[in-house]
């Protein structure tokens, strides 16, 4: 009997490693439907109440994106009045939320460039770069689209 339990413990414990499940960072998700594995990465800078991005979105595929948003959020408020690119809006003072553009499989990217001005003149702030949508298509590798930069009010370039 002892030994039943065991090969039963073994076999569901290697079923939920295979499935994925659980909430860790490295945890695979089983995919249903279309899969892309969509990328961010660029830098912040903070320098005398501006806050500078250059961010890259990439998709190394399989499938092709016709549309993804990446959410920008600060920890300080950002001032009122400032202007976006076209592709981005403002989901409050400290969110911002911009269109990716279509994304072909296979390193598809699309540019983004932020000069923005805080409400003050923080010290530090960080700002959480995620997706926050991808036209309905999984990702099982959200690691490479999810980012928290710690920023100083150096002027230096932090890359993510």
């Amino acid at each position: 009997m002892r030994g039943l339990r065991k090969a039963v413990l073994g076999v569901a414990l290697a079923a939920a490693v295979v499935t994925g499940a659980g909430t860790g960072a490295g945890a695979v998700e089983p995919v249903v439907g279309p899969e892309a594995d969509l990328s961010h990465h660029g830098h912040v800078s903070l320098w005398g109440g501006r806050v500078g991005v250059w961010l890259v979105s990439e998709n190394f595929g399989p499938t092709d994106l016709s549309q993804a948003t990446v959410r920008l959020a600060f920890s300080v408020p950002m001032a009122g009045g400032q202007e976006l690119p076209e592709a981005c809006l403002w989901s409050s003072d400290r969110v911002v939320s911009c269109r990716t553009g279509e994304l072909p499989a296979a390193g598809g990217a699309g540019e983004l460039a932020l000069d923005l001005r805080t409400a003050g003149l923080p010290d530090e702030l960080t700002v959480d770069i995620t997706t926050a949508w991808r036209d309905g298509v999984a990702d099982r590798n959200p690691r490479n689209d999810r980012h928290r930069v710690l920023v100083l009010a150096t002027g230096d370039l932090y890359v993510f």
